[in-house]
């Protein structure tokens, strides 16, 4: 096991899978007690069994991120099992309504921005609390590269993610003063279920996509986890309200 995040207790919704799933065995890797949050309650336990047998902490709660309530026992389970919380990663999402804007009925927009956007809200307000009762610590919002360039056909999840590199500039500004840092992640594509799922899973569709990509192709989650970890990690300790890119190049066109 590393030691960057020995004795330190670090959340993670979306945790059940993809992206989410990374960012937890690379932190538990390095010494993290982990709380993990995610609708799939099956693949959730099977991702803490996971690093409870590799000799790490973990704790999986059953979270639909789009309650607030669920999110706050989330956090208070974090409070409850280890008595401290130093990290959070706000990572749920997905796109639920796709097509032109005008042809886009509103609960497929209310669904895109309860998911995406309402529920880094609920996390905001109940970790900011958590983390300056343990002295501090950091948050990141997964605001993916829709977060910084348009993109047709997804507008409701486009408008969710610019929103939430606004929130999380709002909140980094709130807290700074609290010893509290908030950033948002800028990813690119990423090789996960979901992202296949997305694109129907067909190597042409795959492609299209990663021809967006100056460097050719989509990430793999581990790259995507490894720099997650530095911007949860006291490492990172002088950055803060920054929409940060790791997307090889798709936002520098």
């Amino acid at each position: 096991m590393g030691t960057r995040f020995n004795e330190q207790v670090v959340l993670i919704t979306g945790a059940s899978s993809g992206v989410g799933k990374a960012v937890a065995l690379r932190v538990a890797g390095e010494g993290a007690a982990v709380v993990l949050g995610a609708r799939g309650k099956d693949a959730g336990e099977q991702v803490a069994a996971e690093i409870r047998a590799t000799g790490g902490q973990a704790l999986f709660v059953p979270t639909d991120v789009t309650v607030e309530q669920d999110v706050a026992r989330l956090t208070q389970a974090a409070l409850s099992e280890y008595g401290r919380l130093d990290a959070a990663f706000n990572n749920a999402g997905a796109v639920h309504a796709f097509g032109p804007i005008e042809e886009i009925e509103e609960p497929g927009w209310r669904a895109d921005l309860e998911l995406n956007l309402t529920s880094v809200y609920y996390g905001l307000r109940h970790q900011i609390p958590a983390l300056v009762a343990s002295g501090g610590g950091a948050i990141l919002n997964n605001a993916s590269n829709l977060g910084v360039v348009g993109m047709g056909s997804v507008a409701p999840y486009v408008a969710a993610k610019h929103g939430v590199v606004g929130l999380t500039r709002a909140a980094a500004l709130e807290a700074a003063d609290k010893g509290i840092r908030v950033n948002a992640l800028v990813s690119g594509a990423v090789d996960t279920p979901a992202f296949r799922n997305t694109m129907g899973a067909t190597p042409e569709g795959v492609a299209t996509i990663a021809a967006l990509h100056p460097l050719g192709r989509i990430s793999t989650p581990e790259e995507i986890a490894s720099f997650c970890a530095y911007l949860l990690s006291r490492e990172a300790s002088f950055v803060t309200g920054a929409a940060l890119a790791v997307d090889g190049g798709f936002t520098a066109r």
